[in-house]
C-alpha cells in the first residue's frame, strides 16, 4: 500500500512493506525481522526506500498488531470503545446522518451546498429587492394575485377614484341606452314563438346582436379607460410610488385611442376567427342540406373558438405594452407575441384564474341587485326567471348599483392582473427586474438596500 499524506495512521508500515532505513523483510508490526537477513546486494539507502518526509521518524516501540483500526471499523475483542465525539457546542446543528449535507456533502441538509437552491446552512439565497407591491424577480400565480389586491389595498383612494368615475359613467350610458333606445327597438318575441317564420326569427336575432353590440360597445369604452388608467398606477406601484388620478390621466392620455384601436382590432380578429370557422357550414345549408350545414358550422365554430382563445392570450399583453413601452399598435402586439412565446399555457391558466376569480366576486355582487331590482319591478322575481320582465326604471337603476360596485373590483383586477403578467414575463426574458431595482433607487437588487440619497 502506498501511503498517501494525512491519511497514514501510526503502526501502519511503509511503503512496499520497508521500513525507513532497513534493509531487510518487516514483521507485522513494522520492525525489522531479525529471522529474515538482509539481502545481499541491497544497500540500506537505496534510492526509493526513503521516506517523503525524512525528518519524522517512528518510535521503536510499536504497538502491538490488531490494535489500531480503521476509523470505521469496529473495536477490537476485549477493548473499551472510544468515547463519542464531543456534542455541538454554540448552537452549531449536529451533523445530519451522511455527514454534513448528507449524499454529495455538500452543505447542511442537502446535496450541493445544502440542497437545490445552492446555499445550505446560509437560509437559501438572499430575499428579492420589494419596493412595491412585488418582490422583483420572477413571480408566482399567488403572487401575481397578491400583488393585483395589494395594489389595491395600497392605492385605494386612487383605484377607487379612478373604478368609481369610470364605472358610473358607463353604467350612465349603459341605462340610457337600454331605455331609451333599445326597449322599443328590439322586438324578441320571435326567439320564444314556435311558429315564427324565418324572416321573424332573422329580425329577432339581428335586433338582440345590435342592442347585445350597442352594449359591448359602451362597456369598451370603459374598459379601455380603466384598463389605461390603471396600468400606469399598477406601474407605479410596483416601484413603490403613489400616483394620483391626474398624474396618471396625464400619463395615459397620449396613447388611449393607441389602446382602444388596439382592443377594436383584437375584437376583429376573434370575430374574424369564428366567422371563418361557421360560414363553410352556413353556405352548404343554404345550399339545401340544413342538418349537414349545421353540423359543419357547430364544428367550425368549435374550431374558430380554439384560434381565436389563441390569438387572444398570444396577444393579451399588447395593452401593457402600448402602455408602458409607448409603442405603436403593430409593434405592441409584437412584444406580446415574443412573451408569451414558450408560455402560452401559463399565460392563459394565469389570466382565465382570474377572470374565473373576477367572475365569481362580480355575479356574489351583483345576483342580489338584480334580484332586489325584480322584487320592486311589476313582473318580480319570477318575471326574471322567465324573462318577462319590465326594464324599468327602478329595475335600471338598481341593478346598475351592482354592475358599479362590481366593476370595482373587476376593473383593478383585471388590469392589476395583466400588467403584472407583462412584468412578470419581461422580468424572466429581459431581467427587467434589474430595471425596476434601479428604477426604484434599489442599490443592491439582491439585499433591497435604497441607493445613497434616494
Amino acid at each position: 500500500m502506498k501511503d498517501t499524506p494525512g491519511w497514514a495512521s501510526p503502526g501502519s508500515a511503509p511503503s512496499d512493506g520497508q521500513e525507513t532505513g532497513a534493509s531487510g523483510p518487516a514483521d507485522a508490526a513494522g520492525r525489522p525481522d531479525p529471522a529474515q537477513p538482509a539481502q545481499p546486494g541491497q544497500p540500506a539507502d537505496q534510492p526509493g526506500t526513503q521516506p517523503q518526509s525524512p525528518g519524522v521518524k517512528w518510535s521503536k516501540e510499536q504497538p502491538p498488531p490488531g490494535q489500531w483500526s480503521a476509523p470505521t471499523g469496529a473495536p477490537a475483542p476485549g477493548q473499551t470503545p472510544p468515547p463519542p465525539p464531543p456534542g455541538p457546542g454554540w448552537g452549531t446543528p449536529p451533523p445530519p446522518p451522511g455527514g454534513y449535507g448528507g449524499p454529495g456533502s455538500g452543505g447542511w441538509g442537502g446535496p450541493g451546498y445544502g440542497g437545490p437552491g445552492g446555499y445550505g446552512g446560509w437560509g437559501g439565497p438572499p430575499p428579492a429587492a420589494k419596493p412595491g407591491v412585488i418582490p422583483l424577480r420572477p413571480l408566482g400565480v399567488g403572487e401575481i394575485l397578491d400583488g393585483a389586491v395589494s395594489m389595491m389595498r395600497t392605492h385605494w383612494r386612487t383605484v377607487l377614484g379612478i373604478s368609481l368615475v369610470v364605472a358610473v359613467i358607463t353604467e350612465i350610458m349603459t341605462i340610457l341606452v337600454q331605455r331609451l333606445a333599445l326597449q322599443n327597438t328590439i322586438d324578441s318575441d320571435a326567439l320564444d314563438d314556435p311558429n315564427a317564420s324565418p324572416r321573424e326569427l332573422f329580425r329577432a336575432m339581428g335586433d338582440a346582436l345590435l342592442g347585445s353590440g350597442v352594449l359591448f360597445v359602451v362597456s369598451l369604452v370603459g374598459t379601455v379607460l380603466a384598463t389605461a388608467l390603471l396600468t400606469t398606477v399598477t406601474s407605479r406601484a410596483v416601484l413603490g410610488r403613489q400616483v394620483t388620478v391626474r398624474e396618471a390621466w396625464r400619463d395615459a392620455r397620449p396613447q388611449v385611442l393607441r389602446l382602444a384601436g388596439l382592443i377594436l382590432l383584437l375584437l376583429l380578429i376573434g370575430i374574424g376567427a369564428l366567422a371563418v370557422g361557421v360560414l363553410p357550414g352556413i353556405l352548404v345549408a343554404a345550399s339545401g342540406s340544413p342538418v349537414g350545414g349545421t353540423a359543419l358550422a357547430v364544428l367550425g365554430a368549435l374550431a374558430g373558438g380554439v384560434v381565436a382563445v389563441w390569438l387572444a392570450v398570444r396577444f393579451s399583453l399588447a395593452s401593457p405594452a402600448l402602455m408602458l413601452e409607448k409603442q405603436g399598435i403593430r409593434k405592441a402586439m409584437t412584444r406580446s407575441a415574443k412573451l408569451v412565446r414558450g408560455s402560452w399555457w401559463r399565460v392563459f391558466g394565469i389570466q382565465l384564474l382570474a377572470a374565473l376569480i373576477v367572475g365569481i366576486i362580480s355575479a356574489i355582487i351583483v345576483i342580489p341587485f338584480g334580484l332586489i331590482a325584480a322584487a320592486f319591478s311589476d313582473g318580480g322575481v319570477s318575471g326574471l326567471l322567465d324573462g318577462s320582465t319590465d326594464l324599468g326604471w327602478t329595475y335600471l337603476i338598481i341593478s346598475g348599483i351592482g354592475s358599479v360596485i362590481g366593476s370595482l373590483i373587476k376593473f383593478p383586477i383585471s388590469a392589476g392582473v395583466t400588467v403584472l403578467l407583462y412584468i412578470d414575463q419581461r422580468i424572466r426574458r429581459e431581467a427587467l427586474d434589474l430595471e425596476l431595482a434601479r428604477a426604484a433607487g434599489i442599490q443592491d437588487p439582491g439585499s433591497g438596500t435604497p441607493a445613497t440619497g434616494s
